[in-house]
């Protein structure tokens, strides 16, 4: 085979993946980045702006792989547009991801020149911080376009989003807890937590606030030992032995894909409540298996809304009761769903898809696009 055939090949096999992927979710726009001076290496997927410009974080983190990158965004940017129909935001989904160490590989320059990315889309993307980042990065980013929330309060923004993404979640499972247990008291309930960055570690305040007995693990030694010394009457687990401990509620707080073929044998809860995103390795596979179980799961682009409902407040005047008190609102949403589930025998994931796709869709018909 001549080389030009087989530069032709790997060029239709590579638009195969993307379009291919693309065209599966009806994904609008994907746009990826690369800046040779700061070693950006980045994606930015736009899943859907029929309610509004995409709104969502960026995350950054040492994928394995490109493939494994764009995997990883576009399941997030769909999971941004579900999370911001179901919360009632007037916003689209979308997502970003930076190849990187978070821990040895941030320079201004590299976010700079994200920022510069970002603007290139026109306001069809807002940026913010998700895994890996911080507002040091949001205020880099900021320096080369407005398109960003998420931003200091002193700079007229929300401030550091997780402690009200914990809030939603925290919510969100209690909400669980009362239709699991027939109550929401969760003293003396056994929750793992999976995950000490800042949401896991917001989530375990409050739980430890209710009197609920905690399990935590994560693969960072010095985070645990952190919120070892603040909270110490939780219990640390090794990161693999987070699926077998006696637990009434699983809540994974880190990275996504946690509740797959392996793990989900070893799993005795009757709840899954978390701030991951994508926790399903498989939505189709593993949310009905879950429901088989006899496991709730949370529907994770449900329960953790508050972050992007604390940053949507900043397009209209920041206000954080406000915005407290819509996050609240997860709970009775998490119910509705939770009932809707059962009266149609269909699990969980696919009651909230179907809720957050009915807005969309009214809107769409309407004619009322952003």
């Amino acid at each position: 085979m001549s080389e030009a055939m087989v530069n032709t090949t790997t060029k239709s096999a590579t638009t195969d993946l993307v379009l291919g992927r693309m065209e599966k979710h009806d994904h609008e726009e994907v746009l990826f980045c690369h800046d040779r001076s700061t070693g950006l290496k980045a994606i930015i997927a736009i899943h859907d702006t029929t309610l509004g410009p995409a709104l969502g974080g960026t995350r950054m983190w040492p994928y394995a792989s490109e493939v494994e990158a764009l995997n990883d965004v576009l399941r997030l940017s769909r999971g941004m547009t579900y999370k911001s129909s179901l919360a009632g935001l007037d916003l689209g989904g979308g997502k970003a991801v930076i190849i990187g160490d978070a821990r040895t590989q941030k320079t201004e320059a590299m976010f700079r020149r994200f920022g510069r990315f970002v603007d290139s889309l026109n306001g069809r993307y807002i940026t913010a911080e998700d895994v890996g980042m911080n507002i040091t990065e949001m205020v880099n980013v900021l320096k080369e376009t407005r398109y960003v929330a998420g931003l200091p309060e002193e700079m007229g923004g929300s401030g550091d989003p997780s402690p009200v993404t914990a809030y939603g979640v925290y919510c969100g499972l209690k909400a669980a807890a009362k239709v699991a247990y027939g109550t929401d008291d969760l003293k003396d309930r056994k929750v793992a937590v999976q995950g000490a960055g800042n949401v896991g570690k917001g989530l375990v305040a409050l739980l430890v606030k209710d009197g609920a007995t905690v399990l935590l693990t994560d693969i960072h030694d010095d985070k645990l030992a952190a919120i070892k010394a603040e909270f110490p009457s939780i219990t640390l687990v090794k990161p693999d032995a987070i699926y077998d401990v006696d637990m009434d509620i699983y809540s994974p707080c880190a990275l996504g894909a946690t509740v797959n073929d392996d793990t989900l044998k070893r799993l005795k809860c009757s709840v899954i409540a978390g701030a991951a995103n994508n926790q399903l390795a498989d939505e189709a596979v593993h949310g009905r298996a879950v429901m088989e179980k006899g496991i709730l799961y949370a529907p994770d682009f449900l329960i953790n809304a508050g972050g992007i409902i604390n940053c949507a407040w900043e397009r209209k005047g920041y206000n954080r009761k406000a915005a407290l008190r819509q996050t609240e609102g997860i709970y009775e949403t998490a119910l509705r769903i939770f009932k809707a589930s059962s009266e149609q025998g269909i699990p969980t994931y696919l009651a909230a898809n179907q809720a957050a796709e009915e807005r969309i869709n009214s809107i769409r018909a309407a004619g009322m696009r952003f």
